[in-house]
């Protein structure tokens, strides 16, 4: 009932993807500043120094960044999935064959063999912003990337010039505007890598996945578990912990909210309500721990204990409590962990 009652709202917003996001109507979600007051970067990384091209000259906008049409992917997609559980079969149809369209011209614009990883943006002259960059990481997390280029991208971000042994960086060191101490050109958000690592799980890279919550959970460690917005991305050294970046914000919400997808990438957790159904695909645990207890998970209207634990050199997977009959899958258990 309440997904009825705003589903005006979901088919106005995808609605005004089309009509008002794509000016130029080339298929892309594209953002420029059309006021001296306005932020010249509209992206989540709005530092005004944050797109630009490989020689490090700034990007002319209108400009279509890389993550924003995995966004746009993803709405498409969902909006889909929500239009078919409401009988809407034509609506359905429309947003899925949007979304497929989409994924297609991406690929063809946005995929750079000179980074091995997406062009960071297309410009005002639908020329690519050819760095490397985190953001490739949010075009897996929505899924808009190909299964081949995924490959690819996890290899890029997790090379030495990306992850820095804390996590990865918003910045490749290689490029030619790299700073650690630079708000979004080379320092580290956890929020960031949270959804990298989803998005690397979401493709099968989950050792991957598991070393970038693995470099968090070590950087908590010198911060009381608390998370901040960010900190530098200068290299890991033994024995140190992160250098701090000087105006974070800490506490953070992001960064709070952080800990639940890398634990959920990790695990493979999801959950099916109407089928009263908790899935765990291929789950990992860090090698820092030897169990995950999730007390009082929703699955519908269940509310269940979860143990998640090692067992010899494999995990393990158990309800504990359930006050409702829930059905429990697992797949992947049968390699050593």
């Amino acid at each position: 009932e309440f997904i009825k009652s705003i589903w005006p709202q979901i088919s106005l917003a995808l609605r005004w993807i089309d009509q008002h996001g794509d000016r130029d109507e080339d298929g892309f979600l594209e953002y420029a500043r059309y006021s001296p007051k306005g932020l010249i970067q509209q992206g989540w990384k709005d530092s005004w120094d944050s797109v630009f091209h490989s020689d490090g000259h700034l990007a002319e906008g209108p400009i279509a960044l890389c993550e924003v049409q995995g966004y746009a992917y993803a709405a498409r997609i969902a909006g889909a999935a929500i239009a078919a559980a409401l009988g809407l079969k034509n609506e359905a149809e429309i947003f899925t064959r949007r979304a497929e369209n989409l994924k297609g011209i991406f690929q063809e614009h946005f995929w750079c063999e000179a980074i091995s990883s997406y062009a960071l943006a297309l410009d005002g002259a639908k020329q690519q912003c050819q760095v490397r960059t985190s953001n490739a990481g949010h075009c897996l997390f929505t899924g808009i990337a190909g299964s081949e280029q995924a490959g690819h991208i996890a290899a890029t971000l997790m090379q030495e010039d990306s992850f820095s042994g804390w996590g990865v960086r918003t910045l490749a060191l290689c490029e030619a505007r790299f700073n650690p101490m630079a708000y979004h050109n080379g320092s580290i958000w956890p929020h960031d890598n949270a959804l990298i690592a989803a998005g690397l799980a979401r493709y099968g890279y989950k050792d991957e996945a598991r070393r970038i919550l693995g470099g968090l959970f070590d950087a908590s460690l010198f911060v009381e578990y608390r998370l901040p917005e960010l900190f530098c991305g200068f290299y890991r050294r033994d024995g140190e912990g992160p250098i701090p970046y000087p105006l974070a914000c800490s506490p953070q919400a992001w960064s709070a909210a952080s800990v639940f997808l890398l634990l959920q990438a990790i695990l493979g957790l999801e959950i099916d309500a109407g089928a009263a159904r908790l899935s765990l695909t291929h789950p990992l645990l860090p090698d820092f721990l030897d169990e995950i207890k999730i007390e009082d998970l929703r699955v519908g209207a269940a509310s269940v204990d979860v143990l998640i634990h090692r067992v010899a050199h494999r995990v393990a997977v158990e309800i504990e409590r359930s006050d409702r009959p829930i059905e429990l899958q697992v797949e992947g258990l049968d390699s050593p962990r």
